[in-house]
């Protein structure tokens, strides 16, 4: 396990090859073929935009959830990513019930600058991104002070866990490159709670 340097207000862990190359090399195949990739529609600068990659909402039949404006009802789990899963609930001491999938077909595909802090998931959420495929570099800034930045470079298999406070003080994103760059799935399980998804099924 790898902790990552100076990040005051942050419970951040880096966990490279947490899953085993060949695992990693099949459950990464699994994925670009049996998942139901589509482009999400976000609410940005007051308008509908197209997101920069391929995504999939999973999860409990509960677990919706609501962001950049829009709301997202889950897919059901894949087989493969129920047995992830349970595996990610014991390495993290930690429950889940839902999973955001996307897909980085290139460097040209990014994630903007935020932070996990909807109000679905909690003051405290504890999420846990598993890295499939190509290295990207993977960026954490203070909220306070956006000079100050730490980088990571999450490779095929890599684990990275933000809990405690880390969504209230820092803000994360994948940024573009325009280097060659082959595929990439990121998955980010997380916790919903269960009164806000059900006030957003009420709201629908």
């Amino acid at each position: 396990m790898l902790f990552p340097p100076d990040l005051p207000g942050a419970d951040v862990s880096h966990l490279p090859a947490w899953l085993p190359q060949s695992d990693a090399d099949a459950l990464l195949h699994d994925l670009q073929q049996g998942v139901p990739w589509e482009v999400h529609r976000i609410r940005m600068f007051g308008r509908w935009v197209d997101s920069p990659r391929l995504s999939c909402w999973i999860g409990d039949p509960q677990a919706h959830y609501r962001y950049s404006g829009a709301d997202f009802v889950p897919h059901p789990w894949p087989a493969v990513l129920q047995a992830v899963r349970g595996r990610l609930q014991d390495s993290c001491a930690a429950r889940f019930n839902s999973v955001l999938a996307n897909r980085y077909r290139d460097g040209r595909d990014s994630m903007g600058w935020h932070s996990d802090d909807e109000p679905e998931l909690g003051t405290q959420p504890l999420i846990a991104s598993l890295s499939l495929g190509a290295a990207r570099r993977f960026l954490l800034r203070r909220r306070d002070d956006r000079a100050q930045v730490t980088e990571f470079m999450l490779g095929h298999g890599d684990l990275l866990v933000m809990a405690g406070d880390t969504q209230r003080h820092y803000q994360h994103a994948l940024p573009k490159t325009a280097r060659p760059m082959g595929e990439r799935i990121n998955l980010t399980f997380r916790w919903i709670a269960a009164p806000a998804a059900a006030s957003h099924r009420a709201g629908r």
